[in-house]
């Protein structure tokens, strides 16, 4: 997850059917994931501690929970080019988090992301970075888009190496990872 913390007891989980909440027509999806925005239900279940049926056992992490907590704070976050929870498509569990943070500074775009332990080591957090990485470089005034890291988290470095980002800069605690729309037009 990005290194930005904004950026970055359980209840029984209620009964009803565990399938997905409905696609909306701004969700992105891959071959095994959807990226769909934050409901308002989820979210403010995750800032409540309460479960939902479609919610993997170990969602929300602390980052998710991060995460929503940022989203109710600022509401502009949950708008097309926001915050989205990543949906394991095979069983329609959420997973984790993805998102933008919007709106760029001088056509520069941060985003950070987060997949739950028991969901990690399958590619779904470079799966799900790629795939919004390309959606951030269609909005408008966006050139670049960006994310870092802290060398600490070798994991994620990794993820943002294999979503294509290029390594910017680094200092004694972290690492920037970038892509321009120039570099995604050499693909």
């Amino acid at each position: 997850m990005s290194s930005n913390p904004a950026r970055s007891s359980r209840a029984a989980r209620p009964s009803g059917s565990s399938a997905e909440p409905p696609a909306t027509g701004s969700d992105l999806h891959t071959d095994r994931l959807v990226l769909r925005q934050w409901p308002a239900d989820d979210l403010t279940a995750v800032v409540d501690g309460a479960r939902r049926a479609h919610w993997a056992d170990d969602f929300p992490g602390e980052g998710d929970r991060v995460i929503a907590g940022y989203v109710t704070t600022h509401p502009d976050s949950r708008g097309r080019y926001g915050q989205r929870q990543i949906i394991e498509r095979e069983t329609g569990l959420v997973v984790g988090a993805i998102g933008l943070f919007w709106p760029p500074t001088e056509g520069s775009l941060e985003f950070g992301y987060g997949v739950v332990a028991s969901r990690r080591n399958r590619g779904y957090a470079a799966e799900a970075a790629r795939a919004l990485v390309a959606f951030a470089l269609t909005a408008p005034g966006v050139h670049t888009v960006h994310a870092t890291v802290e060398l600490t988290n070798p994991a994620s470095v990794r993820v943002l190496e294999k979503a294509g980002l290029r390594r910017l800069r680094q200092d004694a605690t972290t690492v920037s990872f970038g892509v321009t729309t120039a570099d995604a037009t050499l693909r």
